[in-house]
Parts: structure tokens; C-alpha cells; sequence
């Protein structure tokens, strides 16, 4: 055991690289993920639910926060051809296999992979997509949600993924709280897909 979480900025486990196969709306694909970086051996069932319930978008300026590896970002550049994406992720494994992974779907030219820090303070989003690390705590989860969904454009929708034994309904509540409006948007396998707007 090394301690590593997938919010670990610099993970110290050893790359055991492995393929990690998922299909979304009739398109199958194959990325790369590793040890040290969030559910690296499947695509995790809250993101699954997210990409088949949430509706993809065809353009825009988005973001995938807590890309992982990428699996959203690329699905998003893949069938929004008109789309730009940032990657964001604080894992600095991750972002270099969201990098690969971009590269090899081609659509490195439409996936901005970035550190937090490292996106504009200027860039608003259209939309925004999300299975937030709730592990992490709730303070540390707010403090996130509250930086990011503030980057949402006037008409901008964040779409969220929260297992429902981790606090999915108390989030709901705690955004409504917070003056956003949330709607469940859809649930399945103790999941909630939760559509946040202003």
C-alpha cells in the first residue's frame, strides 16, 4: 500500500499500464489508464452512468473536471467536433495519460489538458462535466464545486455524478442551498445525474 489517492498530485505507486474499453452512444473506445490514477482498471460505474444519461453536447467550451485519465474529455471531443475541452485533473499522472488518450482518438487539438491553476480565469464554460471526488471531504468538495461552477457561462449546465450512499442527495441539497438550480436529472445503479444551472 503506498497511500496514493486518485487525488494525489504526484502518485508513488508504480505504472502498471493497462486498457480500459467502454462504448458511448454506438462509438467504442480504448484508452490507456495506470495505478496511482482513479478507477484504472474499468470505466467506474458513475462515470458509465453519467456519459449514458447526461446529453452530450455538439459544441461549445467544456470541461471535465477530474478528468482522470480522460475518459469524459475524450467522449466529449470525440462526439462534440465542435467543442473545446479542458481536462483539468490535480494528478499530474493523469493528465499525461488524458494527454495520450486525447492523442490517440485524435482530438489532442480540442482537449486542453491543464492543472487546476493552469486554465484562464477568463474562460467560461458552456457546460460542465463531473464525478466529483467526494472522498475527498466535504469541505474539500465544496471548495471545488463552488471554484468551478462559478466558471459556468449565463446559460452554461453542469452535469454531475454522485453515488447515492456517498451523498449524492445531500449535495443536491447542498448546492440548492448554495442559490444554484438543481434538478435530479436521472438515477440508476444508486447513482444520481444531477443537471446544476444558475
Amino acid at each position: 500500500m503506498t497511500g496514493d489517492h486518485y487525488f494525489t498530485a504526484m502518485p508513488g505507486a508504480r505504472q502498471r499500464r493497462r486498457e480500459v474499453g467502454f462504448t458511448v452512444a454506438g462509438r467504442e473506445l480504448r484508452l490507456v489508464a495506470s495505478s496511482g490514477v482513479f478507477s484504472a482498471d474499468r470505466l467506474d460505474p458513475g462515470t458509465a452512468v453519467l456519459l449514458h444519461k447526461a446529453p452530450l453536447p455538439t459544441g461549445g467550451c467544456l470541461l471535465d473536471l477530474g478528468c482522470g485519465y480522460g475518459p469524459i474529455a475524450t467522449v466529449l471531443a470525440t462526439l462534440a467536433p465542435q467543442a473545446t475541452v479542458y481536462a483539468v485533473d490535480v494528478n499530474a499522472r493523469a493528465l499525461d495519460l488524458a494527454r495520450e488518450n486525447a492523442a490517440a482518438q485524435g482530438v489532442a487539438d480540442r482537449v486542453i489538458v491543464a492543472a487546476p491553476d493552469e486554465v484562464p480565469a477568463t474562460v467560461a464554460f458552456d457546460g460542465i462535466w463531473s464525478n466529483p471526488p467526494v472522498r475527498v471531504g466535504k469541505v474539500e468538495l465544496h471548495a471545488m464545486l463552488d471554484r468551478w461552477l462559478h466558471r459556468l457561462a449565463p446559460t452554461g449546465v453542469a452535469w454531475l455524478v454522485v453515488a447515492r450512499h456517498l451523498g449524492g442527495d445531500s449535495l443536491h441539497r447542498w448546492l440548492a442551498d448554495q442559490g444554484w438550480a438543481v434538478t435530479r436529472h436521472a438515477s440508476q445503479q444508486g447513482y444520481r445525474v444531477l443537471r446544476v444551472t444558475r
